[in-house]
């Protein structure tokens, strides 16, 4: 029987980790960004250029650090240094809020579209035409998305805000909790609202929780059972931010065994980093992310083939699929994710595949779909961009001063 898993905040080779383990597995993992400008950050930018070429307008935050803006969203702005007239000008200023961050050479994306996100609930400004009521996760059954769509309180906020109800919701036994998080997250949002043309250009109006805090409240409570840190400050952050949530937060003290060293950490955290991933039935898979796609190869390496062939295809296969579903999620792969898995011969055991990676994926908190087998025999699976990889989160990249001197 599968244990319940543990998140550990620490520090390994100066970099903050945030990490979910459970039998001595990684299943997610992140590490604590530095940038000032985090996702979700919203502050009080000006335009510097318009490109209606492209439909943009490139919006300063400060220091030179430039954003994209699709125009689409120029008619909805609250400019604050002028009248607005549905149209957004050069040396307009107006807030936005980031959405996403800066890859390689695209600069950060931002809305005017505020919006704040709590342990149970999303709260947010409404779009223009966009059809009102509450909105709950895909991932909840219909039955506890109809209970939610029914609760009162929720519809009357959902009249002023754009309301989702999030997965996390779908643990509660009482509605209360969810109810304070929306009640909470939208007058939150209003304070920002009102307080906005009262502050100067490049203000921060408001600034998201630590990266481990957002961690612990992303992350499903049926998952873990206690959150551990050996960091004293960290502690303090946790219990203040997560008071009231019914969290266990634990902070470890052996000074003669560090919390990396009592779960292998640097250990786990190589074998994200490296190629090849092998398998408990000594077969293995090889993982190799490039520019247009991550390349997945399942090879039968060790494997003792028994005499059926077919069941032994058909059982490496299966395990292949449950790591890979790991890994994607452990390494924060995204975009087209091509696996060679081994052939079948019998075409009931490749759709037996696809279905058991479909229920895999299902269990990803961001959203990752089987499209189908190729001609080739090669199954195509999406997974949505949230963040940057894992790679490239510990390793680092992006640079915004390179990007900005391209616009």
């Amino acid at each position: 029987m599968t244990s319940k898993g543990k998140i550990l905040i620490l520090k390994l080779n100066g970099k903050l980790l945030s990490v979910l383990i459970q039998d001595n597995q990684i299943l997610s993992v992140q590490v604590q960004k530095q940038d000032e400008y985090a996702v979700g950050n919203i502050y009080v930018g000006k335009v510097k250029n318009i490109s209606e070429n492209i439909g943009a307008a490139f919006v300063d935050l400060g220091q030179g650090y430039l954003t994209f803006l699709p125009l689409a969203e120029a008619q909805y702005a609250y400019v604050m240094n002028r009248k607005s007239d549905g149209k957004i000008k050069v040396g307009d200023e107006l807030p936005v809020q980031i959405i996403k961050e800066p890859i390689k050479t695209k600069l950060a994306g931002v809305t005017t579209f505020l919006s704040l996100s709590g342990k149970y609930a999303v709260v947010g400004m409404r779009k223009a035409k966009q059809a009102g009521g509450v909105q709950v996760s895909s991932k909840l059954s219909r039955k506890v998305q109809n209970r939610f769509r029914e609760i009162e309180a929720l519809q009357k906020l959902a009249g002023r805000y754009q309301l989702i109800v999030r997965t996390n919701a779908g643990e509660l036994f009482d509605d209360e909790p969810l109810l304070t998080d929306a009640h909470k997250m939208a007058e939150q949002l209003e304070h920002i609202i009102q307080i906005a043309d009262k502050r100067t250009c490049y203000s921060c109006l408001y600034r998201v929780k630590p990266d481990y805090i957002s961690f612990v409240e992303n992350t499903y409570t049926s998952e873990y059972d206690e959150v551990i840190t050996d960091l004293a400050e960290v502690y303090e952050q946790l219990k203040a931010q997560l008071f009231g949530t019914g969290i266990s937060i634990r902070l470890y003290e052996d000074q003669m065994l560090p919390l990396y060293k009592l779960y292998a950490i640097e250990v786990r955290v190589k074998e994200l980093l490296s190629k090849t991933v092998w398998l408990k039935s000594g077969g293995y898979l090889v993982i190799e992310p490039t520019e247009a796609l991550v390349s997945i190869d399942v090879n039968s390496g060790k494997y003792e083939k028994g005499k059926n062939q077919e069941e032994t295809i058909l059982k490496i296969n299966m395990e292949a699929a449950q790591m890979i579903a790991v890994h994607l999620r452990a390494r924060n792969l995204s975009g087209i994710i091509m696996v060679d898995f081994i052939n079948f011969k019998n075409k009931e055991h490749e759709l037996q595949l696809v279905e058991y990676m479909r229920s895999l994926l299902k269990k990803d908190s961001v959203t990752a779909n089987v499209v189908d087998m190729t001609g080739l025999g090669l199954m195509e699976i999406t997974r949505k961009k949230v963040n940057p990889s894992f790679r490239e989160q510990y390793q680092g990249s992006n640079n915004n001063a390179e990007r900005s001197e391209s616009v």
